[in-house]
């Protein structure tokens, strides 16, 4: 016991370097135009786009945009692979806790075994679970939101860094 529980002191690794204040800004300035797209279309179409897991996204594809995580595949494919899964679930077995757990479980890992992972994806089973969407859910807000952030994601990294986004697709 006391093995484990020595473990939970972690292992003394320092923090890591603090980004500079130009990339805290352009993190942020992208995180609020994609934000920004997506709630302005929910306003035009007059349909929600916005899923609390895009605001993590944002996190990933503007604050990190080199990570795996962070890539056009795994934001959309990620949270549309976990949006159906929740879906699926739900359906299946009903609005259940056990069933939300398989669901987020299962969503893990078809993402890990697809390469698509994309940690804010984990979080749309639990969002299908309480909001008990139709089918349509899958498109938008899911798909159609993801879209619209690797398209802002695209052409701002793209202009506002040296660096290429993509890395892969």
């Amino acid at each position: 016991m006391y093995a484990f529980l020595s473990k939970l002191r972690g292992d003394g690794a320092d923090l890591p370097p603090q980004p500079s204040h130009k990339n805290v800004l352009l993190a942020w300035l992208g995180g609020v135009l994609a934000i920004a797209a997506v709630a302005a279309l929910t306003d035009a179409m007059s349909t929600v786009l916005l899923l609390g897991s895009f605001g993590a996204s944002c996190v990933l594809v503007f604050g990190y945009p080199d990570v795996p995580f962070s890539q056009p595949r795994n934001v959309v494919a990620g949270h549309v692979f976990s949006s159906a899964i929740g879906l699926v679930f739900l359906h299946l077995f009903g609005p259940t806790w056990w069933a939300v757990a398989l669901a987020v479980g299962t969503a893990i890992a078809v993402m890990m075994m697809t390469r698509t992972v994309h940690p804010p994806a984990g979080s749309n089973p639990v969002i299908v679970f309480l909001s008990q969407p139709g089918w349509g859910f899958l498109l938008f807000p899911t798909m159609f939101g993801a879209l619209v952030i690797v398209c802002v994601a695209l052409a701002y990294n793209n202009a506002t860094r040296s660096a290429r986004y993509p890395k892969y697709w």
